[in-house]
């Protein structure tokens, strides 16, 4: 895991999808003594977090509940070797505008304020792409970010922040992370809506069949970010950011065809108007509001499926960086984990 030894590790947000897997990851090394999960739900189970579950019961790993917009006391793990920070709300649309500022940014501060009671030397922040804003033109880590949401603009401000805290002393390092949309087995959000809607048969271009989707798989996520660490260990840099994106970024008749390959479906996805969709979703996600029900159309998601997020990995490809898996083999080895999500 590089010349520093990562043997004590923290993980905010550790129960969620990009901590779970994480989690995973870094058991699997002999020399991780010990991953706190820190997070307001429980951890997962299921086949696919096996080696968590294991790390739970033999005392490896352990959890925590604890909310980040609170203070943390530093007595929760003491001398932490490094610490990720993946705790924040996400998902757009399903929150108010506020809610996106007092979660990500009052967590990156009191996070912050735990790396400074406990001594820790090194973090790991998980931001996004979203400070970007959404292009048809390329966009990479010497972009000027322009975000148009409030989630963006959080974790804008988020990345300054975990940054002034590197700054406080010449010892500390941060590795900032900006993913596109992530997903895998556990991830339950706009990809397993898509696998699921390609594969019972609902699924229907809306004139967006070349729209950029930047985005990658969770393990090779894990993989980029450890790459990051052993960086910074062989080069000093103190702080690094990388952006993480399949490369180049994929359509999203890409993603639908081998969505299609892996699962065995034999129909091609009819087109229809984009405005018919939009149009649609208005009503649908009214009624469902008012009944409290849960369903994946809305106008938000409508209109994202329209539009490019077209985010290049940079400075991994100038680093050099080799991809574990193809395009198709994420695919294939999400479904080995939880073929449920594809059908079977």
């Amino acid at each position: 895991m590089g010349e520093d030894r990562l043997k004590r590790i923290v993980i905010f947000g550790g129960t969620g999808f990009i901590g779970t897997h994480l989690a995973q990851h870094l058991l699997d090394s002999p020399e991780t003594e010990h991953v706190l999960l820190v997070d307001l739900n429980p951890p997962r189970t299921g086949p696919y977090v096996s080696r968590l579950t294991e790390g739970l019961q033999n005392g490896r790993a352990s959890y925590i509940q604890g909310d980040v917009r609170e203070s943390i006391a530093p007595e929760i793990f003491a001398a932490p070797d490094i610490i990720f920070n993946f705790a924040a709300i996400h998902r757009e649309p399903g929150h108010v505008a506020h809610e996106y500022y007092v979660t990500n940014i009052k967590g990156a501060e009191n996070v912050c304020d735990y790396a400074d009671a406990t001594g820790c030397k090194r973090m790991v922040f998980t931001s996004s792409i979203s400070p970007y804003g959404p292009s048809e033109e390329t966009k990479n880590e010497d972009s000027i970010p322009v975000p148009e949401t409030a989630y963006g603009g959080s974790k804008l401000v988020a990345e300054k922040m975990h940054t002034a805290w590197r700054n406080k002393a010449d010892d500390r390092k941060l590795l900032i992370m900006r993913p596109g949309v992530v997903y895998g087995p556990g991830e339950g959000g706009n990809v397993t809506r898509l696998v699921r809607s390609v594969v019972k048969g609902y699924f229907a271009f809306m004139g967006n069949r070349n729209t950029r989707k930047a985005g990658g798989y969770v393990k090779e996520l894990c993989e980029v970010m450890l790459f990051g660490l052993h960086h910074q260990d062989v080069t000093g840099e103190q702080v690094t950011l990388l952006n993480f994106s399949l490369d180049p970024p994929r359509t999203l008749e890409d993603f639908v065809t081998t969505i299609r390959d892996v699962a065995g479906i034999k129909r091609t996805p009819f087109s229809v108007p984009q405005a018919l969709l939009v149009g649609v979703s208005y009503p649908i996600d009214a009624v469902a509001k008012i009944f409290g029900i849960q369903q994946p159309i809305s106008p938000v998601r409508m209109k994202k499926l329209a539009r490019s997020t077209n985010i290049e990995p940079k400075r991994l490809r100038m680093l050099g960086y080799q991809y574990k898996y193809t395009f198709i083999e994420t695919f294939e080895d999400w479904k080995k984990d939880k073929p449920e999500d594809f059908g079977q």
